[in-house]
């Protein structure tokens, strides 16, 4: 693929992904599917890693590590999305896991000591305004499936996982572990600790042997959790994290658009200036990340661009 097919394939891809996840959502519990589709994904990856002959043996101090991140970042994070999109449309959980960039940044400020600029903090106020504003229509019950604010708490509260699981995802890059084989553990441990979470709350392991099902977790496995970071990575390694970041503003469009088309998501005024304002925020925050400062990216930050 050229860069442009790159380009497309992750946004395209990753932007659905909050589509196909509404399909997931019925008689299997979110933590059992989210522990069907990582455990799928990892084995999917093993077998990647197995095929190219890379390295898989770790101590068990890096494997804590990578247990950790596929903790925050695969399994908290990943359950806490499902239970958004039972509640609101699965755009306006895109939209507010886009905050994630901003998240990144105080998270970066906390614990890696990385200054704050007055155009990134500009930049915050934009996106968590233009957030609130396509809220406030949900919150009047016209285009969620249950309880808006609900829903909200659990995307807020999906994002702080995933930004944590970056943080991880940083230090672990910092301390020369691939992301790659880093992914393959992470989903294993991170379906895991699902798994077990979903046993000892008593979630039967049930399976939905339907086309809409099984279509869609095939989907989310190997196309979201697989296909879409190597494009994204390659992407990453011809043109720079910094260009590459620019698919974080692109994808809730792709988001939005296919839950007005299949979810009924119903657009007023104050919708399109909140998405106006919150693609702005995310389009300065990450302008002035490249003009400052083009080092990469944590790997895992394309999490945040992923469902």
């Amino acid at each position: 693929m050229n860069n442009l097919g790159l380009y497309l394939a992750s946004v395209l891809i990753w932007g659905s992904t909050w589509l196909a996840i509404t399909f997931q959502l019925g008689r299997v519990p979110p933590e059992v599917s989210v522990a069907y589709r990582f455990a799928l994904a990892s084995a999917i990856l093993f077998g990647w890693c197995l095929l190219r002959r890379l390295r898989l043996r770790y101590s068990w101090r890096d494997h804590g590590w990578m247990a950790l991140q596929g903790a925050l970042l695969f399994g908290v994070n990943y359950v806490l999305v499902y239970l958004a999109e039972g509640e609101i449309s699965s755009g306006l959980v895109a939209l507010i896991f886009s905050l994630l960039v901003f998240m990144n940044i105080a998270a970066t400020r906390v614990f890696f000591g990385t200054p704050l600029r007055p155009a990134t903090l500009i930049a915050a106020v934009l996106g968590i305004t233009g957030v609130v504003l396509v809220l406030l229509p949900e919150l009047g019950h016209d285009a969620s499936r249950g309880d808006a604010v609900l829903g909200a708490v659990f995307a807020i509260a999906s994002t702080i996982s995933a930004s944590l699981g970056n943080i991880v995802s940083a230090r672990n890059q910092r301390h020369g572990l691939p992301v790659i084989q880093v992914n393959t553990y992470g989903m294993l441990y991170g379906a895991a600790f699902v798994g077990l979470y979903a046993l000892l709350a008593g979630r039967p392991f049930v399976f939905e042997a339907t086309f809409a099902y099984v279509a869609s977790l095939g989907y989310l496995a190997l196309f979201g959790s697989v296909l879409a970071f190597g494009a994204y990575l390659t992407l990453v390694g011809r043109i720079g994290a910094d260009r590459a970041g620019y698919t974080g503003a692109t994808i809730p469009i792709v988001a939005v658009l296919l839950s007005t088309l299949f979810e009924g998501l119903q657009w007023h005024l104050v919708t399109f200036a909140g998405i106006a304002l919150c693609l702005a925020g995310n389009v300065l925050v990450l302008r002035k990340k490249a003009a400052a400062a083009p080092t990469p990216q944590p790997a895992a930050e394309l999490q945040e661009r992923a469902a």
